[in-house]
C-alpha cells in the first residue's frame, strides 16, 4: 500500500476517524491502531505478519524477563541471546542468498568445490527497520533506561506503527510508548505541521524525485557506457536529490500521517546538502538511523574513549555494518567504506589543520562554501556505488568523468529540475513554522479545500504511475 494512492487515502481516513472516536480510550486506541498496521503490512504480503508477530511477542518477553529475572548476571545473557536471534532472522531473511553467492564466488577463485544449499527467499517489507526498534527496545530495557512496555498490545503498536513501519524513520521506544500511555487533547493536534510535512512529502516524491529519476537518473545509471562527463554529473547530481527527495519525502509523510493520529516523531532529515562537514552530514542525513548507529553500535564499540586507532577502527567498523544493512550487496559496504574512511580523515586533518578562527568574513564565507561543496561531492562519489548496478557500471561513470563529448540530457528543465530537487532542503526542519502556523489560522473548511488543491496540482505535475519509495528496497 503506497502512500500516493487512492487506497491509501481511504485507508488513512478510515484510520483517522476509529483512532480519533477512540483517543480517550488509550487501551482500544492501541488495539485499533495495530490491527489497521497489520491490515497495512499484510497488503504486500500477509504470510509476513508471523514474522512480525514472533519478534513483537518474542522481544516484549525478553524486556520482560530482563527486569524480572533475580540474577543480574544472566541479564547480559538475555540481552546477546535476544540481539542474536533478531540479527540471525534478519541476515537469513536479508543477507541468506549474499552469503551463499560470496562463498562460492569464494570458492570457485580458491578452486575449491563447494555445494551450499540455495533457496529463494522473498525479502520482507520493512524488516531492517522493525528488527532494529525491537533491538534497540530490549538494549534499553537492559541499560535500564526506560521501563517495558505495560502490555504486549502497546509493544506491539509501537512496532507495528504503519506510518514509519515500511522505511522508517527508526522510532525509539522512549519517544513512542509514553505518548500512548497519556491521554492527548483533541484540540492541540498541529494540523498545521502536519499538513506541511504530507504536501511537502508528497511534492518531493511525486513531481521531483519521480521526474529527476525519469528525466537524469535511470537513463545514466541503465547506459553508462551512453554518457560522457557533463551528462554522467547531471544523472549523480539528480540521484543525489532524488534519494533525498524521496527518502526525505516518505519520512515527512510519516511524520505527518503519525501526527495527525496524535503521535508526535522526530525530524529524520535537516538539509543535508548543506553540511560543512561529514560528521555533521550524518547529523542531517537520516537522524534516526545514524543515531541508532552511534547509539547502539559505535558507542558499545568505545566510541572515541580509547585513542585515535581505535576510535578510527570504530568509525569504520560502524559504517561498515551501516552500508551492509542498506543491502545485501558488495555495493552498499563500498558505500559504507567510503563515508567510514571521510570521517576518518576529516578527523585526522582536525587534528592536523585547526579550523580558521579570523575575523574575515569573505574568507570565512569561502571556506564554508568550499567545505559544503568537498562534503557534496564526496557524498555523490559514494552514491555512484550506491545507485549502480554492477561495479562495472559504477567505474564506468567515474571513468566517463574524463569523456567530454557532446550532452544528451542538459537543458534548462533538467538544470531547473536538478535544483528544484536540491532546493526542498528548505522544507526539513523548522524552516516551514510560520507556513504550518499559517495553516492553523485558517478555517478547517479553508484548510481542507486548500490541501485538496495543493495535492490535485501536485498530481497533475507528477509523471503517470506511482513508484515505491526507494528505501522500500532496505
Amino acid at each position: 500500500m503506497l502512500f500516493p494512492t487512492t487506497v491509501f487515502a481511504i485507508f488513512f481516513l478510515v484510520v483517522f476517524t476509529g483512532g480519533w472516536l477512540l483517543i480517550r480510550q488509550r487501551q482500544w486506541w492501541s488495539l485499533f491502531m495495530l490491527l489497521a498496521s497489520y491490515i497495512f503490512y499484510g497488503w504486500w504480503d500477509w504470510r509476513f505478519l508471523g514474522l512480525i508477530v514472533f519478534c513483537t511477542v518474542f522481544n516484549h518477553a525478553a524486556a520482560l524477563l530482563l527486569v524480572r529475572h533475580p540474577v543480574p548476571a544472566v541479564h547480559r545473557v538475555i540481552l546477546w541471546v535476544t540481539v542474536a536471534i533478531n540479527l540471525g532472522l534478519l541476515g537469513f531473511f536479508k543477507y541468506y542468498r549474499f552469503f551463499v553467492m560470496s562463498a562460492y564466488s569464494a570458492c570457485g577463485q580458491l578452486g575449491i568445490d563447494c555445494s551450499l544449499p540455495f533457496l529463494e527467499i522473498v525479502l520482507p517489507v520493512g524488516i531492517s527497520f522493525f528488527t532494529f526498534q525491537a533491538m534497540s527496545y530490549v538494549i534499553d530495557v537492559y541499560r535500564k533506561d526506560i521501563p517495558p512496555a505495560d502490555n504486549v498490545i502497546d509493544f506491539a503498536t509501537y512496532l507495528a506503527f504503519f506510518p514509519q513501519l515500511v522505511a522508517g524513520p527508526i522510532v525509539r521506544a522512549s519517544d513512542f510508548l509514553p505518548q500512548i500511555r497519556r491521554p492527548v487533547d483533541m484540540g492541540r493536534v498541529d494540523t498545521g505541521a502536519a499538513a506541511v510535512l504530507i504536501l511537502g512529502g508528497f511534492f518531493k516524491k511525486v513531481v521531483l524525485a519521480n521526474m529527476l529519476a525519469k528525466t537524469l537518473v535511470d537513463p545514466v545509471f541503465a547506459y553508462p557506457e551512453d554518457y560522457g562527463a557533463l551528462d554522467v554529473l547531471l544523472g549523480v547530481y539528480g540521484y543525489a536529490a532524488q534519494i533525498y527527495c524521496d527518502f526525505s519525502a516518505y519520512s515527512d509523510i510519516a511524520i505527518g500521517a503519525a501526527l495527525l493520529l496524535g503521535i508526535r516523531f522526530p525530524a529524520n532529515f535537516n538539509a543535508p546538502y548543506v553540511a560543512g562537514s561529514f560528521r555533521d552530514f550524518w547529523r542531517r542525513w537520516h537522524i534516526s538511523l545514524s543515531s541508532w548507529l552511534r547509539d547502539y553500535l559505535y558507542i558499545p564499540l568505545g566510541g572515541s574513549r580509547a585513542g585515535n586507532w581505535v576510535t578510527h577502527r570504530n568509525l569504520m567498523l560502524t559504517f561498515l555494518l551501516g552500508g551492509l544493512w542498506h543491502g545485501a550487496n558488495w555495493r552498499f559496504v563500498v558505500w559504507g567504506a567510503l563515508h567510514g574512511s571521510y570521517l576518518v580523515a576529516e578527523r585526522q586533518l582536525g587534528r592536523w589543520l585547526p579550523a580558521y578562527t579570523g575575523s574575515n568574513r569573505l574568507l570565512r564565507a569561502l571556506l564554508r562554501m568550499g567545505s559544503i561543496l568537498v562534503v557534496f561531492h564526496g557524498v555523490c562519489l559514494s552514491w555512484i556505488f550506491f545507485r549502480a548496478e554492477t561495479f562495472a557500471d559504477a567505474w564506468q561513470l567515474i571513468v566517463n568523468l574524463a569523456d567530454w563529448r557532446p550532452s544528451e540530457l542538459a537543458s534548462v528543465s533538467a538544470v531547473v529540475l536538478l535544483l528544484g530537487g536540491l532546493a526542498a532542503q528548505v522544507l526539513d526542519g523548522d524552516r516551514m513554522v510560520p507556513a504550518a502556523r499559517w495553516f492553523n489560522r485558517q478555517h478547517v473548511v479553508v484548510q481542507g479545500l486548500l490541501a485538496a488543491l495543493i495535492l490535485t496540482v501536485i498530481l497533475g505535475l507528477g509523471p503517470q504511475g506511482v513508484a515505491p519509495f526507494i528505501y522500500f528496497q532496505f
